[in-house]
């Protein structure tokens, strides 16, 4: 077992690319493992299923039916396919316990048993059926499959003994928790401890190296204490990113992860959050989304940027553009593209309205009759019409349609070390926080949690629902100013 203490020391660099990403598309660790502890079940369940059933044929009382004459077995595709589905639908495939649930095993044939019957009545109503074969069918599929995968977990039990068909796992956790956790994943013979690491290896500056040093291990799965992870809720992308499964073993404050389940270890109920069988595909549909929805978008709306500029040039002097610094992924700053809705002299004049600064902490500058803005500017903000030249800065990757909002270097230059966790995923044009209230947010710690809750709750379908919601924000001018 190899420990990482010395990973206080410091940390690698990191690839400049969204949390969310994986340094290269794979199948989840450990895959190969289950696939074939899976397959191994199935084609022991599916045996003793089929010789259940010519043993049935053969003992039960014999009718002119398809179903029980002897010789006649059309019918097995569909008996294999009816008790393997219910077997399946229950979850009797799953890792550990699962494998284990005899009484399951029993319900589920015997759900599956009363199918075939009702299907063999129904498919010959004028007909009798021979109630001995499948009773005789139901009681020795029981035994069978039951046998077998208590054969397979013996045999299974016996192989990881000697070392082989075991996941590699790593442990995270406080030095006065790691004995007690040791002991726990030691109990259970499927795993097999690789290293250990105190709490501090979750740190900021020490993350990408314990992720390094993890993804070195071959790892599959990294058991984390909650104490360890509680205030560290987005730490669970880097690690299913690497796919890597992680589970929470809990502490004296009984908590929940959005994206999880509880699965038992032993007789501890732990927190999985399980990397996807192919890490990354999410984001890359995202980032294809993202660069061709922009490139339509600008197409379409071609006609409407000559319309705005010629408006902005008409209605004051200065640039039809305005490009401001912003702070985007990982602290890079890059110009963000709008359309210009103040003054020539609004930077200079912020500094003078400071004192009138509505947003509660000081982090944000935020007025609501901000006398900077034009009359134009008024319209564009209250339709959001002058974001539209960010669809340049989503199609080039600095941003997405989605994600948290890049702020100017003056907010982030107020940050908490808190705060950096919006710089781990790429800006958006909309997000949690816009169409959560827009500009009546006026307490950056709430803006900030939205932030949070989207990056921890993060998925396709979040996102089209945002994207959605913007336009129903947009056209009903909700908190715009």
């Amino acid at each position: 077992m190899v420990s990482i203490k010395s990973l206080s020391l410091g940390s690698a660099s990191r690839t400049l690319s969204d949390l969310r990403s994986p340094a290269f598309t794979q199948l989840r660790r450990g895959v190969a493992i289950g696939w074939v502890r899976m397959l191994s079940l199935l084609v022991s369940d599916g045996a003793a299923i089929l010789l259940a059933w010519g043993l049935a044929v053969s003992l039960g009382t014999e009718l002119d039916s398809p179903w029980s004459s002897l010789g006649r077995y059309s019918f097995l595709p569909l008996i294999l396919a009816v008790k393997l589905g219910v077997m399946i639908s229950r979850g009797l495939y799953g890792s550990g316990l699962p494998r284990r649930d005899y009484l399951g095993v029993v319900k589920a044939l015997s759900l599956a048993e009363g199918l075939l019957l009702l299907i063999a009545f129904l498919y010959e109503p004028d007909r009798y059926v021979s109630r001995s074969t499948f009773l005789i069918s139901w009681f020795l599929s029981v035994a069978f499959v039951c046998s077998g995968r208590f054969l397979i977990d013996r045999g299974t039990e016996i192989v990881r003994k000697r070392g082989a068909a075991c996941y590699p796992v790593f442990l995270i956790c406080d030095d006065d928790e790691q004995q007690r956790n040791i002991q726990l994943i030691e109990k259970e013979s499927r795993y097999r401890l690789m290293g250990v690491a105190s709490a501090r290896a979750l740190d900021r500056r020490n993350r990408d190296e314990t992720i390094r040093r993890v993804r070195e291990l071959g790892i599959a799965e990294l058991f984390v204490s909650w104490t360890s992870i509680q205030n560290r809720l987005h730490l669970c992308w880097h690690f299913q990113t690497a796919g890597i499964t992680l589970r929470i073993l809990p502490g004296e404050i009984a908590s929940s992860f959005p994206k999880s389940q509880f699965r038992m270890m032993g007789e501890l109920p732990t927190l999985t959050l399980e990397a996807p069988v192919l890490v990354g595909s999410d984001f890359w549909i995202k980032r294809f989304f993202d660069f061709w929805g922009a490139a339509i978008a600008i197409l379409v709306f071609s006609p409407l940027y000559v319309a705005i500029a010629l408006l902005i040039r008409m209605d004051s002097p200065g640039p039809i553009f305005f490009r401001q610094t912003r702070v985007g992924l990982h602290g890079n700053k890059f110009k963000v593209w709008k359309f210009r809705t103040m003054v020539q002299n609004a930077a200079q004049l912020q500094a003078v309205l400071e004192a009138q600064n509505e947003m509660k902490d000081g982090v944000l500058f935020k007025m609501k009759d901000d006398p900077r803005i034009t009359r134009i500017g008024k319209f564009l903000r209250r339709y959001s019409l002058d974001e539209l030249p960010q669809l340049f800065n989503v199609l080039v990757g600095e941003m997405s349609f989605v994600g948290p909002r890049p702020l100017p270097v003056r907010d982030v230059e107020r940050f908490q070390e808190r705060h950096f966790i919006r710089q781990e995923v790429l800006p958006g044009i909309t997000g949690l926080w816009q169409v959560s209230g827009r500009s009546d947010i006026t307490d950056f710690e709430k803006a900030v949690q939205l932030d949070l809750i989207y990056i921890t709750n993060w998925s396709l379908w979040l996102d089209l629902k945002i994207l959605l919601k913007t336009v129903q924000v947009v056209i009903g001018k909700s908190g715009a100013y």
